[in-house]
């Protein structure tokens, strides 16, 4: 019954995470109707929130985690291309600096 509740008010609410005085007024409507006891109504919201506030830390510990995996990686490949970069232009200053000329010659 919750997850039929909580797919309800994530639908009329339009959001991922569900504050427990957004669900205890959404749950409301099932208090009027009689579906809910006013009592069931204010369990069921905060396990709602609850939740959604454990799914949201979850999926953000989840987001940051790729991310930083993501910026690793780009930093690793950044650091060869830069360390390769560098060295090719070594290799252009070597061509195109002049051995130094020796004292006495022309």
């Amino acid at each position: 019954m919750i997850d039929v509740i909580k797919k309800t008010l994530l639908a009329g609410v339009g959001a991922a995470v569900v504050t427990k005085e957004k669900a205890e007024a959404a749950l409301e409507d099932f208090v009027r109707q009689g579906k809910v006891t006013s009592a069931d109504a204010r369990i069921m919201a905060e396990k709602i929130a609850e939740q959604g506030r454990r799914e949201f830390e979850e999926m953000s510990q989840t987001l940051s985690a790729k991310i930083k995996s993501v910026l690793d990686r780009s930093d690793a490949e950044t650091t060869a291309r830069l360390t390769a970069l560098e060295q090719r232009v070594l290799a252009l200053e070597k061509q195109l600096t002049p051995p130094p000329s020796r004292a006495g010659e022309p």
